[in-house]
This record gives C-alpha cells, sequence and structure tokens, in this order.
C-alpha cells in the first residue's frame, strides 16, 4: 500500500495528533477582504496583495503550531475560492478567460470569480449545505486539463521555509468533476465525470510536485461522495484512488470527506491503497462511526478523526467525544482529532467577542477554540484523563449552565408553537383567486419590473451608523440620514421605470443579523466575521434561546416609504429557515421546533405592515435550498417543516396582499415541488448565471404561480446592456406565460456600486418595455 517514497510517511508516530483541514482565511480585521478589495480598486498592487495573503498564512499556522498543532494545512487559503483554485490547478480555464489568463494570471483569475465588462463569470452556486459560495467549473468532451501546481507547491514551502511539518489539502478528482457543470454550448447531458481518465494524470502530477517540494501527506478532499451517488459514480471513485493509490511518485494520500455519513462509499474508500481517511463524525455524520465499524475498521490505515463541530460555534462535549475517540481506537493504525471540516465557515475567535453576555460566551467556540478542543482531545487519548482532567471539568461545567439557563427556554413561546393548527400554515384562498384581487389592487403592467430589495450600502450609511454606535450621531440625526436615503433610492427607481418599488434598506446592517437584533432569543457578536464568497463577509447571529418579537422590525420605515410614492413598496423580511441557516442554530432542540418560533415572530410582523397598508411583501428563502439534506432519505421531513414554516409566516394576510419570496445561487431543480409548496403568489430566483435553467425547470414541474427569474448577475461587476437582458427575458418567455412573468435582478443590489446598479437597472427596465411590446399586452389582466 504504501508508495516506494513514503516509507518514512508510513514511520510516523502512531500516537494521536491534533490537526486541522483548514482555516479561515480573512484575518483577524478582515485584512483580506480589504487587500483584494484595494486591488480591484487600483490602490493596492499585486504584490502587497501577494504579502498580505502570505503574512496571513503564516499567521494562521503559527497560531495553529502555538496551539499544539504539529501537522498544519496548506492550499486551503485561496484569495476568491478553493474550488476557483482546482480550476486553475487542472488548467480547466474557460476558454472565454483563457486571454485574460495569460495576459496577467491574477487578472485572470479575478475575472473568472466576478467576470468583466465583455465577459460573463463563472456561475457561483452553494457548497454543499453549507453558506459558502464556490464557482462552478464548466467543463466539455473538449476540455484539455494541464497541471498548474504553483500555488500547491508555493505555499507548501512557505510552511516548510516557517519550520512546519504541512499537509496540503486539495479539492479530490471526484469530487471537482462532481460540481462541474457543461460549459455554455455543451449539450446539457454531458457528464463532466466522464473525464476523469483525463485528469488523473494532472493530478498525478501535482501529487508529485508537492512530494518534490517536501509534502509527507496530501490530503484529497472528495465531500460529495457523502450524497448519494450512483453505482457509477461509486465504481469511478474505486478507480481514481485505485490509480491514484497505485502511483510510486507520491506522498501518503488522506481521503477527506465531511458534513454527512460516507455510505455507500465508506467501503470504497477504506478498500483503496491509500494510507489513510479523513472522516466526519458530528451530527448525521456521527452514523460513520457504526458504518465503520461493520466496514470491519481501517486497517493499516490512518484515521483522522473529525469529532469537533467545524460548523457550528457550540463547546464540543469533551467526554462524549473521548468515549468517541475510544471506540475508534481499535478501527485503524493511527487515530488522530480533528473539527469535522475546514474551519472555514465559523468565525475566528470567540475570545475578541466583548460585549456578549459572559453566560453564553461560556458556550461558544470558534476556530481557535475548537483548534483548543482537538488538541486537548488528541492529549487525552495519548496520554490519559488525568492530564486533561481541569478541561474536562470546565467543559462539563459550561455544558451544565447551558442546559438549565432560563434564557434557553419561554413557556409563552412555547404554548404558542404547541398551539399551532395544519390551518395556522394555509392561505385562505387558493392563488388564482388571490391572482385576480391582487391584479385588481395593484393594476401592475405585465412584467412588471422590482429588484430583490437592498440597495448600495454606501460609505456614508456604513459610517452613519458607525457614528450611532459611537454616540457622534444621535438617534434623530440617524433617521434624517436614513429618511433622505430612502427617499433618493425611491426617487431614482421612479426615474428608472420600476413598477413595484423597495425602500432600499439603508437602515440594515444585513439581512438575518439586522432582524436577529431585534428577536428575543438571539445573541449578535462584533467579530464573528465568516466568508460566503469572495469578499462577501457576513457576522451570522447566534440562536442561543427561544424566539419571540417584542415589537415590531420594520412598518415604521416600510410606512414611510409608502408615503412618499402612489406606486406599491415591497415590505421585506428575511425567512424562518434562512434566519436559522445564516444563524448559527440552536442544536440542543430540532431545528423544526426553532423555525416555527422564527415563523411565529415574523407572523406577527407580516400582520403589522398589512395592517399599515403594504400591499406587497417579500419574505426571502434564499437558503431553503442550501439547507436541503445531503441525503435524499432526510430530505422529506426537512422539506415539511421548513416549507410548513414559510406558510405559517405568511399565510395570514388578505387574499388582495401579495407574498413574494425569493432564493438565490443554488440548483433548484430538486426542490421545485417545495417551491409550490410555499404557496408564495410571487417567487424571485436567480437565472442569469445558469442562463435561465431554472424557468425551464419550474415550467417542467407544472409550476402555477409567478415568477422573476433573474436576469442579471448582481455577484459582478458587469452591466448587462439592454439587448441581453431582452434576451434572458424571452429565454424566460419560452417557459412562463407573460402574465406570471416578472422582471428583476437575480439578487440584492447591497454589494454593488451606484454607477452601475443605475445603468444595469435602467438596461433591465429598457428590456422589459421593450419586450412587453413585443407580447402585445401592457396590463396584466
Amino acid at each position: 500500500m504504501t508508495p516506494k517514497s513514503q516509507g518514512a510517511a508510513s514511520r510516523t508516530s502512531t500516537k494521536p495528533r491534533a490537526t486541522v483541514h483548514g482555516y479561515p482565511r480573512q484575518g483577524p480585521g478582515r485584512e483580506l477582504k480589504k487587500a483584494v478589495e484595494g486591488y480591484w480598486k487600483g490602490r493596492v498592487t499585486a504584490d502587497a496583495l501577494r504579502e498580505t495573503a502570505a503574512g496571513l498564512r503564516r499567521g494562521n499556522w503559527r497560531q495553529l503550531r502555538e496551539a499544539g498543532v504539529r501537522e498544519v494545512p496548506t492550499g486551503d487559503f485561496s484569495l476568491y475560492d478553493h474550488v476557483l483554485d482546482t480550476t486553475v490547478m487542472v488548467g480547466a480555464v474557460p476558454e472565454r478567460h483563457r486571454a485574460a489568463v495569460e495576459a496577467d494570471a491574477l487578472d485572470g483569475y479575478f475575472a473568472m470569480a466576478r467576470g468583466t465588462q465583455d465577459v460573463a463569470p463563472l456561475e457561483m452556486t452553494k457548497w454543499f449545505d453549507t453558506n459558502y459560495h464556490y464557482l462552478v467549473p464548466e467543463l466539455g468532451p473538449d476540455t484539455v486539463f494541464a497541471a498548474n501546481s504553483a500555488k500547491q507547491t508555493g505555499e507548501l514551502s512557505e510552511a516548510v521555509a516557517e519550520g512546519h511539518e504541512a499537509r496540503p489539502v486539495l479539492v479530490g478528482p471526484v469530487t471537482y468533476l462532481l460540481l462541474a457543470k457543461p460549459a455554455p454550448g455543451v449539450a446539457p447531458d454531458f457528464e463532466p465525470l466522464t473525464l476523469l481518465e483525463r485528469l488523473l494524470p494532472v493530478y498525478a502530477e501535482v501529487l508529485a510536485d508537492l512530494r518534490a517540494a517536501g509534502a509527507r501527506w496530501v490530503q484529497l478532499d472528495e465531500p460529495a461522495l457523502v450524497a448519494d451517488r450512483t453505482p457509477a459514480e461509486l465504481n469511478a471513485a474505486a478507480r481514481a484512488y485505485r490509480e491514484l493509490g497505485g502511483l510510486t511518485d507520491r506522498p501518503a494520500l488522506l481521503v477527506g470527506s465531511c458534513f454527512d455519513r460516507l455510505g455507500d462509499a465508506l467501503p470504497v474508500l477504506a478498500k483503496a491503497p491509500v494510507e489513510g481517511l479523513a472522516v466526519d463524525f458530528t451530527g448525521p455524520a456521527a452514523a460513520n462511526l457504526d458504518d465503520l465499524a461493520r466496514a470491519g475498521g481501517l486497517p493499516g490505515k490512518r484515521l483522522v478523526a473529525g469529532v469537533v463541530d467545524g460548523r457550528n460555534v457550540w463547546i464540543n462535549d469533551l467526554k462524549k467525544s473521548l468515549s468517541t475517540l475510544a471506540s475508534l481506537l481499535g478501527f485503524a493504525d493511527r487515530v488522530d482529532v480533528a473539527p469535522s471540516c475546514s474551519l472555514l465557515h465559523v468565525p475566528l475567535d470567540a475570545a475578541a467577542e466583548r460585549g456578549v453576555d459572559p453566560q453564553v460566551a461560556r458556550w461558544l467556540a470558534f476556530a481557535r477554540q475548537k483548534v483548543e478542543e482537538a488538541v486537548a482531545l488528541a492529549t487525552g487519548l495519548r496520554e490519559g484523563t488525568d492530564v486533561i482532567a481541569g478541561l474536562l471539568h470546565a467543559n462539563s461545567s459550561a455544558l451544565a449552565s447551558r442546559s438549565s439557563a432560563a434564557l434557553t427556554r419561554d413557556p409563552a413561546v412555547r404554548a404558542r408553537t404547541e398551539a399551532v393548527t395544519d390551518a395556522d400554515a394555509r392561505r385562505t384562498a387558493p392563488y388564482p383567486e388571490r391572482a385576480a384581487a391582487q391584479r385588481a389592487r395593484l393594476k401592475l403592467p405585465m412584467l412588471p419590473a422590482t429588484t430583490i430589495g437592498s440597495f448600495p450600502q454606501t460609505g456614508e450609511l456604513r459610517s452613519a451608523r458607525a457614528d450611532l454606535r459611537a454616540g457622534r450621531l444621535d438617534a434623530e440625526g440617524y433617521d434624517k440620514r436614513i429618511a433622505a436615503e430612502i427617499r433618493d433610492v425611491l426617487a431614482f427607481q421612479e426615474q428608472a421605470g420600476l413598477d413595484v418599488l423597495v425602500h432600499g434598506e439603508p437602515e440594515r446592517n444585513d439581512m438575518v443579523q439586522y432582524f436577529a437584533e431585534r428577536l428575543n432569543g438571539y445573541v449578535a457578536t462584533q467579530h464573528g466575521w465568516v466568508q460566503s464568497y469572495g469578499t462577501r463577509y457576513v457576522r451570522p447571529p447566534i440562536l442561543a434561546g427561544d424566539v419571540s418579537r417584542p415589537a415590531p422590525m420594520t412598518v415604521e420605515w416600510t410606512r414611510y416609504a409608502q408615503s412618499q410614492t402612489a406606486r406599491p413598496v415591497k415590505g421585506m423580511l428575511t425567512g424562518p429557515v434562512t434566519m436559522l441557516a445564516w444563524s448559527f442554530v440552536r442544536d440542543d432542540q430540532p431545528q423544526a421546533e426553532t423555525a416555527r418560533q422564527v415563523a411565529l415572530a415574523l407572523r406577527d410582523e407580516v400582520a403589522d405592515l398589512e395592517a399599515a397598508g403594504t400591499a406587497v411583501v417579500q419574505v426571502d428563502e434564499p437558503a431553503l435550498r442550501e439547507t436541503l439534506p445531503l441525503r435524499a432519505r432526510r430530505r422529506p421531513e426537512y422539506l415539511a417543516w421548513a416549507t410548513e414554516a414559510f406558510r405559517l409566516a405568511t399565510s395570514a394576510v388578505r387574499a388582495d396582499t401579495q407574498i413574494h419570496t425569493h432564493m438565490c445561487y443554488a440548483e433548484f431543480g430538486d426542490i421545485v415541488s417545495a417551491i409550490a409548496d410555499l404557496d408564495a403568489d410571487v417567487i424571485s430566483l436567480e437565472a442569469a448565471r445558469s442562463h435561465m435553467q431554472v424557468a425551464g425547470e419550474l415550467a417542467a414541474a407544472g409550476y402555477p404561480n409567478e415568477v422573476g427569474p433573474g436576469v442579471y448577475d448582481i455577484h459582478s461587476p458587469r452591466v448587462p446592456d439592454a439587448h441581453e437582458v431582452a434576451s434572458l427575458l424571452r429565454k424566460g418567455l419560452g417557459a412562463i406565460p407573460a402574465e406570471r412573468l416578472w422582471v428583476n435582478p437575480d439578487c440584492g443590489l447591497k454589494t454593488r456600486a451606484w454607477p452601475e446598479v443605475r445603468r444595469a437597472l435602467e438596461h433591465m427596465v429598457e428590456a422589459a418595455r421593450t419586450v412587453r411590446a413585443e407580447t402585445g399586452g401592457t396590463v396584466r389582466g
């Protein structure tokens, strides 16, 4: 099994050690975000950007070593996205980006991520069931792969030069192909996995390069194998690791998985001629323990046991994890301890949170604390629990304080959720009746144009919020600033010709955090930044207790906005599933129960908006698809409570009040029936990067309600012209009838600059008018 060149790797100590699969990239002050965005704006040179990145990598490795980690990961750091880095590594640059990449590798890299005025970027979608977004590889039968290991060997050399034992971490070849899509112009039924034989020699070359650069181990992550896989896909995995494992010029191979149980893929990997597996044992992946026992363990291999939850912020139950680890000791020649996945998905350091209630702070573990937990578990496993007796006592005390805290249980909230009936989660009128009432009330034109909700968050707005927090601006002055911004946003929308307006959300810091700060049960952080995509970082709030709404949250600003215009202004809320998915949700009760609590709080807000005269209320659920369980057998239960929560939040309104929802950057085809179960009057979805794919999927499923497939990609600075938007609209009309089709961007405009927003929306309205004239209709009947 051991390659000829890897005798040293096989002779390393078998005593348990701690390691990690990846670490947050941004730095304690989001230095990476600032450097990358500075480079885009011309204020930071390429050399300065690279030096910032190198400094952050050195800092991460130093922190890990100081915490007691002796084998640090490399290659997990990225200027934008690790899947895009893999695309560069294997030479799969799309044809339309090759000239840019050849002219300047760095600018070409960012062009693939963000696009240019002339060239569209790669599609972006969710990374499994997390809130991280990756850039989708575009492949076809003519794709030619070529190894480019410069980034991977360069970062390994940096770590070795710093004196670290380092393990490069790469996206595995099977997952890379399973995540890919057919390139534009390629038949949609093309299967990228058919390129495996062409891709494996490239991985072999990269592995040889890494070995030459000093790698003793290389980790190949294959999280796609924890989803339901066909026999052909499992055979492809077996073939891939039979070929890679049979190489002689390579490091020892550690094949990683995370997010769920491996199931049928476990015996495939257990039998493969590789030296180790990294396996998740948290959440639904806890079933891997029994599966491993049934498979006869991993004799002769290394097992990296993911017993510390790498996706949530609650402290680990150390005694429970030690019990799991003790069971695993007999399954492999060497058992090491790690978080369940890359720590990319959690904030950096809980100790930096000075404003969190000290009682709650005891219950929290961010990336640094999770590393400490893994090190403590490895120490206890290696040297005995007496060595960590103090840590175990403190951990047990903190866990007990959480389970008994009054903060976590509100009897009134629990009584209300128990009283919910099926009728509470259903509109009283069917959609056709509602549609007629809404059209009579709103009097909108054919192909009505709107936006998703947010408008640019300018530096002035962020400064105003900072000044309010610091006491440099009083509440009255702040409100005047927000009111002026709302008037400007409304005036622009009217001038541009939009039909249903939004107030632009200038008062909101984030679509989840804003509401979390106004709901009982949530805890906000000051420094809990997590990467969503590229340079977009969010601060997910922490759901620590039962949820209720002490007062209206959006009514006053929505009422004010409506008073400034005769056109309808949407009330804008974030839905219950997204409020869970984009928070660090409590793990001490079923998520269905928490979702119902949030839904009832939002139900009160929707009722107050309607009472204030709001005719259109949008309740966004962009996370509905991303939270879908990876295994099909668990999906019906999830979709049942998720769609019920949305309906519970939205079903108490009159027939002539129009309910919208929004979803973005996910694969929607496998939740079309759930989209129908939401029973929203209008749904807007991402569609530009995927070329209106979702419109066809909804039409094929017979979706009966109104649809706004996005006609331009807001995650790119590129501004499409009216002709391009009109072409997409016509494609949408090929699937959705004009009387049920809306015109809108893919997502909110918060991250964009005003100049591009103005041009893009003007082009969008121009396209809507052009296509509207082509349909021969003016007013919706």
